[in-house]
């Protein structure tokens, strides 16, 4: 028998589970299929248990840094097991609470295997059996991502010294020479996590010619140089050529004929779309690279009367951020129920990086400006010049391009303590189109951080105050 629904969602991370609580909400018949556990790479393997590790070398790094504050503090080291029960603790409750949510709200979470049998129609393997499931309004493929493999030879992930984040945030002792590959938010992330652990020697390695490459190059120069100031080996412009294992760690050999050795290897070259042994070439959804082609309103172009089949979150080629996929997860919802709604505009979600120090951003670039030939004005003010920023001893700088003779703000980046959360503050001046004369008039509390982003637009609008 086919179970029938107005919606039916495969998968259950944020996007999907996003998706499944504003369908509810809607008040449509919802199902939700996970083959393991509702919250997806963000909840168990990325997002949350990442940041309690970072959350862990924070306290480490200021442990290590007490005396200068005054502060008769010692770091004897980590103990790893117990930051691992530290990292469980917080992701069984945020499990729980989803859990509870869906429950809460009427969706049917069904644990299985699902595969596409055409554009509306699953077939689900269950404990209990197979079951046929058809959606109505809306099929929304929400299927995430798995860590890539590093296509050289001897680089097959073994889990123990050749590793990637899934294998990373179940280590049982903290590494002393790890080696990463890749300095996108993965990379920078564990680079600094193994630092506030007390590592001896960390070596970061980029195929790029920058680190955090897809950022502004002011933000990328910035942490370039802490990362070195902090004794990190960071090669950029480096390919790897071959990985060797041997009894006591790793070699890594690049192209250009040197090489590095380590205790560890992570491999964090970014993630790949699940899109594999379900059904979706013979359903007819279009894919590239793995991932499932969508217009700006998440639709695959597979349609029936009265309902349309959707993507969204890690599976499809946008930002790959879980906040991306809560808003994809809403819109589609919408969507389904008639509602009318605005295509997500991509820039004006902030890009965040939990490295210390940390990194964020909205908007766009210097490089993406000048290779659209927009003439604009730019202002950076730097951490150094804010006095809570000093007594926190962050370096760092807010920086803000806007349009040329007083146009709109049209990228703010931040670099430098609690960056990810003063994105929030841009993330609203660069979507309500603010002119920096408008942000120019806003009272930003004394002392503290946010400061900063006031100083960088109170130099664009001409009234500079410490800049």
């Amino acid at each position: 028998m086919a179970d029938s629904y107005d919606v039916v969602i495969l998968g259950a991370g944020t996007g999907g589970y996003s998706c499944a609580f504003r369908a509810a909400d809607l008040g449509h018949s919802t199902a939700l299929i996970e083959r393991e556990k509702v919250g997806g790479t963000c909840l168990h393997w990325g997002c949350i248990p990442t940041k309690a590790f970072l959350q862990a070398a924070e306290v480490a790094e200021h442990a290590q840094d007490a005396d200068s504050y005054g502060v008769r503090a010692s770091f004897d080291g980590m103990d790893m097991p117990a930051l691992v029960k530290f990292k469980n603790r917080i992701v069984e409750v945020n499990y729980k609470g989803v859990e509870s949510s869906l429950k809460a709200r009427g969706v049917d979470l069904i644990t299985g295997v699902g595969r596409l049998k055409d554009a509306r129609t699953l077939v689900v393997q269950t404990d209990e059996g197979e079951r046929t499931i058809t959606a109505d309004k809306a099929l929304v493929l929400a299927t995430g991502s798995k860590p890539r493999g590093l296509p050289v030879e001897g680089a097959e992930v073994d889990g123990e010294q050749i590793i990637t984040s899934d294998h990373a945030i179940y280590l049982g002792k903290a590494p002393q020479r790890p080696i990463v590959i890749g300095a996108s938010a993965v990379g920078v992330e564990f680079a600094t996590a193994f630092r506030g652990f007390g590592a001896e020697q960390i070596t970061l390695i980029e195929a790029l010619d920058a680190i955090v490459p897809q950022e502004d190059v002011d933000s990328s120069r910035a942490l370039h140089r802490d990362f070195r100031r902090s004794g990190m080996k960071v090669m950029v412009g480096a390919t790897v050529h071959k990985v060797e294992k041997g009894s006591d760690g790793v070699r890594v050999s690049m192209e250009s004929g040197d090489s590095v050795e380590g205790d560890i290897l992570l491999v964090a070259i970014g993630r790949r779309p699940v899109s594999e042994d379900m059904g979706l070439d013979d359903a007819g959804v279009t894919l590239d690279q793995g991932y499932v082609v969508v217009d700006e309103y998440c639709r695959t172009g597979l349609d029936w009367e009265g309902g349309a089949q959707y993507a969204v979150g890690d599976v499809i080629p946008t930002l790959g951020l879980a906040h991306a996929s809560f808003q994809e997860g809403f819109l589609v919802a919408e969507h389904a129920a008639g509602q009318r709604v605005t295509p997500i505009d991509y820039a004006g979600i902030p890009r965040v990086y939990y490295c210390h120090p940390e990194l964020a951003s909205v908007g766009s670039t210097e490089q993406e400006l000048s290779e659209q030939g927009v003439e604009f004005d730019k202002r950076l003010f730097p951490y150094s010049h804010n006095a809570r920023a000093m007594m926190m001893k962050g370096t760092g700088h807010v920086k803000v391009l806007a349009g040329k003779h007083g146009g709109r703000v049209l990228g703010i980046h931040i670099v430098g303590a609690h960056a990810t959360d003063l994105i929030a503050e841009g993330q609203l001046i660069y979507n309500w189109e603010a002119l920096p004369s408008d942000v120019a008039q806003f009272i930003h509390p004394h002392p503290t951080l946010s400061e900063a982003i006031g100083e960088a637009h109170l130099q664009l609008a001409g009234r500079p105050l410490h800049g």
